[in-house]
């Protein structure tokens, strides 16, 4: 279907509107390799022209670095998964859904339907707005809220073409097993769930449950939301993730999907700016099949919002966000998102690369921007999860402690404050007791100097 829904076209031709990802030919026009302004697609292809090896290699793709989403956020220094996300990006974002409802509806007014208002549609297969969770902002994201932003995997594992097979695009899943060794065949991937998963995010008291269960709990629990707020607004609706435009008028109002009711003169039209954000997420959380792999705490989190935004009593048994080293979303790990990267000062303690760098190196320097600490933060060899060994951690008075036990040292690296004795001495050095003095600011130890 993604080559061949326009075989019937008069004329037999791909659009320019869908032509990028949807034909070689179109592809390279996009990126200029034709000659042509890079970009757009300036001419509508024939049908057929499926993707083929023109398509990634040659002279635009041998140096495309960046690529924009459809938030109009662009993402750089990327290596050859450049060529991926061009089209596995999606084509609604944030952006697009707060813009829709701005011309067609009144945003102070979110549970007024508007006729004007119409579903958006994220697409298919849009992993790289996944993995790139709150940069590219291919959810919606809602006001107020933080989001985990991309998802960082092992070394060597951190891309698309990583973990998928270019050419077959399959899940390279030799390699998966190398850490995750339940993993034999393609189903096992969606029982995978590390140490950093630990919350019951769907509440029905698995914890033990692949992170893709607690994804699809999720999904039941907004699609019955989305259902209850439409029927309450009296006009119910029911969703058809294989047949376009998805959403459609439950007509006889039995919350199920009938032959009759999953065709386009039966689409839904009774859209709230409300409703159409946690529609837009719930299309979202599916129409990536691999995003329990690709970005999971990210879905949660859209799914949880969009829940909560419905019902806020319907998220009484859930949890969005990790605690302390894996809080994704959380102030110690987004502070610094305005920036584009954590700051040296800052590095070693709040972001997952800062402290394996600050071992190496015996110095901080800026770091990429991170959801927590990752399993090589502290794990120094994978699969066998050896962990750095820190004879002696120094603190910022100046002295060494070795506490017998590497693991403690290791922790202390970080669990040790930022201020001491000797800094506050030496910033009240030669002042008078009891006298103000505009030289004295305060010092701060700074959060859990355990």
């Amino acid at each position: 279907m993604a080559f061949n829904d326009w075989n019937d076209a008069n004329p037999a031709v791909v659009p320019t509107g869908c032509a990028r990802c949807h034909s070689s030919t179109g592809y390279q026009d996009y990126l200029g390799a034709d000659g042509s302004a890079a970009g757009v697609v300036d001419k509508a292809p024939p049908v057929g022209t499926v993707i083929d090896c023109a398509a990634c290699h040659n002279a635009a793709t041998a140096t495309l670095s960046s690529v924009t989403f459809p938030s109009g956020v662009e993402v750089k220094d990327l290596g050859a998964e450049a060529r991926c996300m061009t089209c596995h990006q999606g084509r609604q974002s944030t952006v697009s859904v707060d813009t829709s409802i701005a011309k067609n509806a009144d945003p102070n007014k979110p549970d007024a339907a508007s006729e004007k208002l119409g579903f958006a549609n994220m697409h298919y297969f849009a992993a790289g707005a996944t993995q790139y969770g709150g940069i590219t902002k291919g959810g919606y994201q809602y006001a107020g809220k933080a989001y985990d932003v991309k998802f960082a995997h092992v070394v060597g594992f951190d891309t698309c073409i990583d973990c998928h097979d270019q050419h077959s695009l399959e899940v390279r899943l030799e390699e998966c097993a190398v850490c995750h060794p339940g993993a034999q065949k393609r189903e096992d991937l969606k029982k995978i769930r590390m140490i950093a998963s630990a919350h019951d995010y769907d509440g029905d008291g698995d914890v033990l449950e692949g992170v893709a269960g607690e994804i699809e709990t999720l999904q039941a629990a907004l699609y019955a939301a989305l259902q209850a707020y439409a029927t309450k607004a009296g006009a119910p609706i029911i969703y058809d993730s294989h047949s376009h435009p998805y959403f459609f008028k439950d007509t006889d109002a039995n919350g199920k999907v009938d032959p009759n009711e999953a065709v386009s003169a039966n689409q839904y039209k009774s859209w709230t700016p409300r409703l159409l954000k946690a529609a837009f997420n719930y299309q979202v959380s599916w129409k990536d099949p691999g995003a329990f792999a690709h970005n999971a705490k990210y879905i949660i989190q859209l799914l949880f919002d969009s829940i909560e935004d419905l019902d806020a009593t319907a998220v009484a048994k859930l949890t969005r966000d990790d605690a302390g080293h894996f809080a994704g979303a959380n102030e110690q790990w987004r502070h610094w998102d305005e920036d584009g990267k954590v700051s040296g000062g800052c590095s070693k303690c709040h972001c997952a690369t800062g402290l394996p760098f600050f071992l190496q190196e015996g110095v901080n320097a800026s770091q990429p921007l991170s959801n927590g600490l990752m399993c090589t933060t502290c794990h120094n060899a994978m699969p066998e999860f050896t962990r750095y060994e820190v004879k002696t951690a120094l603190f910022p008075s100046g002295a060494k402690l070795d506490t017998g036990n590497l693991d403690s040292n290791l922790c202390i690296s970080c669990h040790q404050g930022r201020e001491s004795t000797v800094s506050v001495n030496t910033k009240i050095a030669g002042l008078e007791p009891d006298t103000v003095s505009s030289k004295v600011t305060f010092s701060n130890v700074h959060y859990f100097a355990a």
